[in-house]
Parts: structure tokens; sequence; C-alpha cells
């Protein structure tokens, strides 16, 4: 079992370099007994980086996935240089803080998205994905012609004001006493989940989420909608895109 440091607090999605110990060692990958990583999961990837030896030895981490209630870093590097890793060593994890910081630009800019979507037409999101600089969301029903325009506005005008992001954990029968609450999100929690980890986005949004965000909206940088697109259900894909330059890295 992998304990998943990034979940604790916000803090914790900062983190880019990192001790741990490795448990088991499946074919093609190691298991750790904590990470920072983020596996892929809910449309955000999965984090890159490196496990580093004490004697300075380093495979490359080439992808993160869950396995039951466990992590598997997929390694790759020279067959002499996997052997050295063992059942028991230490190693530090170190992220690729620049792929880890533009999803969680992304990720809270998806989520910003998918709030100002709903509240301009009632419309939720049922599915969200993040590539590069760039997510999706899948809404429910059809958009208004130029609604682009209108969230664009939205996005900037929220990002300004630099509006906190905030965790909150809510047991799972109070988030279940209204289970028709008007959110932005159709996609339904695991019955194991509780207690409900809550992504809120000062008074722009709350939403349940497994994922790694920025503090603050002003950390996103600028972001363009782009026009709708119709899918062949009678539902919508909207889209934005991180401005390439965005903000200073964050530090950690």
């Amino acid at each position: 079992m992998t304990e998943l440091a990034y979940l604790a607090d916000m803090p914790s999605a900062y983190v880019r370099t990192f001790r741990a110990r490795i448990v088991s060692l499946p074919p093609g990958g190691v298991v750790l007994d904590r990470t920072f990583f983020y596996p892929a999961g809910g449309g955000q990837p999965g984090d890159r980086g490196t496990l580093r030896l004490d004697e300075g030895t380093e495979v490359a981490v080439v992808d993160v996935t869950k396995s039951g209630p466990s992590v598997l870093h997929r390694v790759r590097a020279p067959p002499a240089v996997v052997r050295r890793l063992g059942v028991g060593v230490e190693v530090d994890g170190t992220l690729d803080w620049e792929r880890r910081y533009r999803h969680m630009r992304l990720h809270t800019a998806q989520h910003l998205l998918s709030a100002r979507a709903f509240v301009r037409t009632r419309l939720r999101t049922r599915k969200a994905v993040l590539a590069g600089l760039r997510a999706t969301i899948d809404l429910e029903g059809p958009l208004p012609p130029a609604l682009e325009r209108e969230l664009s506005d939205d996005l900037a005008s929220v990002v300004g004001e630099d509006r906190p992001v905030t965790i909150l954990r809510v047991p799972r029968s109070e988030w279940d006493r209204e289970p028709n609450a008007q959110r932005s999100g159709l996609v339904p929690l695991p019955p194991q989940v509780d207690p409900v980890r809550v992504i809120e986005i000062d008074r722009s949004d709350v939403c349940p989420c497994g994922g790694t965000h920025v503090r603050s909206t002003g950390e996103i940088g600028r972001v363009t909608v782009e026009p709708a697109v119709p899918l062949p259900d009678g539902g919508s894909r909207l889209a934005l895109t991180l401005d390439g330059s965005g903000p200073p890295t964050a530090s950690g």
C-alpha cells in the first residue's frame, strides 16, 4: 500500500523532492511506501521524474499509475542500474516540476471552466481531460453559440482577483445529504470514498476531487476558451488552453 502524500493538504501539491522506501518491485516498476508523484486518474496525467539511490544512481520515472491500494512508478534505466533497486532500499524522488505545475494550473482552470459553464447554462460536466497546455470538458447538452467569449471573460476576472483555493474534507454522510445540490460535475463518487476531498475555489466552485491544484487562481495565468464542439450524443465539448509562458513557477 502506498501513502498518497500529495493529498494531505495544499502545500503537499508543491513538494518537489521526497524520501521514500521501496516496498515491492513488480516488473518494470517500483512501489514506494509513500509518494508525491500523482498517478494518472480523473483526467489528470501521471507525473514523471526520477528516483535516486544514495550512491547517486538515478532511474527515470516515465509513468505513474494506481494499482489497487498501491502506486506503480514505471521506471526506465539500463538493467544493471535497475538491479540496484531492492525492497527496503530508500530513494529520493524528484518530480518533473514544470510538468506537475502545469497540470496543477490546468486542473484548477478546468474546475473554473466547468463552474462558469454551469452557472451560465446549468449544464454539468460529465468528463474532463488534461493534456499538455489544454483541458477539455464534456458537457451534458448543447451550448449557445459564441458562449466562449463570455466564459473567457469570466475566467479572466476570477484569475485577476487571485481567489484562494482550499481543500475541505467532508464526511460522506454529510455530502450525501444533498444529492440534488447544484454542482457542476456529474461524475459519481465511488462508494468507498469517505471523507470526501473537496476543492473549493473561493466564491466560484466546490467540487470533489483527488487531483492537485494551485493555491490561488492568480497562479493559473492567462487562458483562452475555444468555441464549443457538438458531440454525437447531443452533448458538447469545451476546451481551454493555458498561456505557454504562464506565471512565474511557484516555489514549494
